[in-house]
C-alpha cells in the first residue's frame, strides 16, 4: 500500500509517495484533492485485481471449427 503525503517547500506543495516525492503543486488544496484521486484510483484497482474474483480459468471453452 502506498502512504502518500504532502510538504511544503517555499510557496509551493510536494506530493510524496512512500517518502518520494511525485509531484510539485501550488496550492494545498490541488495537492490534497490529487492525493484523494490516488488513493481512489489504487484501491478501485485492487479490487478490480483481487485473486478471489478473477476467476482461475476461462469460464467459456473455445469450439472446434467446422471445415467445409
Amino acid at each position: 500500500m502506498t502512504s502518500y503525503s504532502m510538504i511544503k517547500v517555499g510557496n509551493d506543495y510536494v506530493v510524496q509517495a512512500n517518502d518520494k516525492c511525485i509531484l510539485k503543486v501550488g496550492s494545498r488544496r490541488r495537492a490534497a484533492q490529487l492525493i484523494s484521486e490516488a488513493t481512489d484510483l489504487l484501491n478501485a484497482l485492487a479490487a478490480v485485481e483481487s485473486p478471489e474474483i478473477a476467476p482461475e480459468a476461462p469460464s467459456l471453452q473455445r469450439e472446434t471449427p467446422e471445415l467445409p
